[in-house]
């Protein structure tokens, strides 16, 4: 799948080509804070987790996946987005609710960058999908998040514990339908 290029950003699928990107991007410990409570994650983890749970949801021709960005002037790298099917890991999967997720460089927040892309994104990849929603979650502190679902169009659904076996999380669940 191709992501148009935003009016400042590009984009491309990330693979496990990318493991030094993932790295990178997961090395500030603010990136951290609302994901794992400001844990970095090494080298082998991106190796052993990450990319293997990339791998189990990759489909390109759907979009599924992880879009790195970039700052089209600058080649910048800006962070990625996320798109799989909600509850991917569970064992009912959502196929026609998309979740939508976001992760930056810290210098590059405050731009409206994040904003920027997923609307990008979920426009190439809402042509490619048939589906009812799309949902993002964050933590409920993670008040930039909750406003850039909110700015998304998606509206509040609950506040719940997301099960996920990397671990489970308090988590509030927002969502619109398209």
């Amino acid at each position: 799948m191709i992501v148009k290029n935003s009016e400042r950003l590009k984009f491309k699928m990330i693979t496990e080509q990318d493991v030094g990107f993932l790295f990178d991007l997961d090395q500030d410990p603010e990136v951290m804070r609302f994901i794992n409570g400001g844990k970095t994650t090494t080298l082998e983890e991106v190796n052993s987790i990450f990319i293997p749970r990339l791998k189990s949801y990759f489909n390109r021709e759907k979009g599924w996946g992880l879009f790195k960005i970039n700052v089209q002037a600058t080649n910048e790298p800006v962070g990625w987005i996320l798109i799989r099917p909600m509850g991917f890991f569970s064992e009912t999967p959502e196929y026609r609710n998309l979740e939508i997720g976001w992760r930056l460089f810290r210098n590059t927040w405050g731009k409206g960058y994040a904003t920027e892309a997923a609307a990008a994104v979920l426009e190439a990849v809402l042509q490619k999908n048939k589906v009812d929603f799309v949902s993002a979650l964050a933590m409920e502190q993670n008040e930039a998040s909750i406003r850039m679902m909110k700015k998304l169009g998606m509206e509040f659904v609950k506040k719940y514990t997301h099960e996920d076996p990397l671990g489970d999380e308090e988590c509030v669940y927002y969502r619109r339908q398209v």
